[in-house]
């Protein structure tokens, strides 16, 4: 791609389309008086609907490889923040207050993954990516696109055989575009306890090798008026201790190191408190709109991470 023809892009690449029209929009089947039913533990298990704690990644080698669903949002949380809207203090409202938002621009980077949640309607994409905004909710996904960081996709159990309105997360810790997005050592454990520790207001990183069965954390996190309570807590026997059948497991797991430990965190969400007139719903994207020059600079460093690795 040439420069004139970069600029000649920006130049015609209206900004409505950019912050208005996402690759992934919210989806509209989990919205408030869905019939969820939601049973004691918060979520189904998708293994008892033919369903995998494992996504589907095409194009591996060998072949069948996934990675783990390693992080639930309970379908017991409070409803609102089940909605996939960031208005009224809803799902991508969440993600926001502990430093998650939408891909860079709004454009859909890398491949999609699938995942059975056992809810009736078999292998489905991802309803979303999240990447970590390094403190810049509008351009700081750019920047973990382009030199790698916390991400995770995720899936809504709604189907009708197992609606409980939980939300299945496969977070991982990629390296930059010039590294191909590899996964870190251990990154799916790490990117799973980074993004606990961020949800919880953790003051210390959390110790990914100290954690068992029954571990615990809890913590406020706050954005857009919504403050909002997460209590974790990490329990084993859904994802095996392993790096059979492991996406990326080369690179994730050595030296005797698994590349799954077997723990997912379960993470119940309520809202404490919101802004005065409920009703009133907070910014559909955060407020400051970047520049067209700041557009500009982030895909001229896309750019030349792409041509010259």
């Amino acid at each position: 791609m040439s420069i004139p023809f970069l600029w000649l892009f920006l130049s015609s690449w209206p900004l409505v389309a950019v912050f208005s029209h996402p690759h992934h929009p919210p989806t509209h089947l989990n919205r408030r008086g869905s019939s969820r039913g939601v049973p004691p533990q918060g979520f189904y298990d998708p293994r008892n609907g033919g369903g995998s704690w494992l996504t589907e990644v095409n194009d591996t080698f060998p072949i069948g490889l996934g990675e783990p669903l390693n992080v639930v949002l309970l379908g017991s949380s409070d409803p609102a923040v089940l909605v996939d809207q960031q208005n009224d203090g809803g799902l991508r409202n969440y993600f926001l207050s502990f430093g998650f938002a939408g891909e860079c621009l709004g454009q859909h980077s890398g491949s999609d993954q699938e995942a059975n949640l056992g809810d009736g309607r078999g292998y489905l994409n991802e309803t979303a990516v999240m990447r970590y905004d390094y403190g810049d909710p509008t351009l700081g996904t750019c920047k973990e696109t382009v030199e790698g960081g916390n991400h995770f996709r995720y899936w809504i159990q709604s189907g009708s055989s197992a609606n409980s309105g939980a939300v299945f997360i496969a977070s991982s810790y990629e390296l930059p575009t010039q590294l191909h997005h590899d996964i870190i050592f251990n990154g799916y454990n790490f990117a799973r306890d980074w993004l606990i520790g961020n949800a919880t207001a953790q003051s210390t990183l959390i110790p990914t090798e100290n954690l068992t069965n029954g571990t615990t954390f809890s913590g406020q996190t706050s954005y857009a008026g919504y403050v909002y309570q997460s209590n974790v807590q990490y329990v084993s026997g859904f994802l095996s201790n392993t790096s059979n059948g492991i996406n990326h497991f080369l690179s994730v797991g050595a030296n005797g190191t698994s590349a799954v430990d077997g723990l997912v965190a379960f993470v119940d969400v309520k809202i404490l408190t919101a802004p005065s007139g409920a009703s009133v719903k907070s910014p559909a994207r955060p407020s400051a709109r970047p520049s067209l020059f700041a557009i500009a600079v982030v895909l001229m460093s896309m750019l030349a991470a792409a041509l010259f690795p």
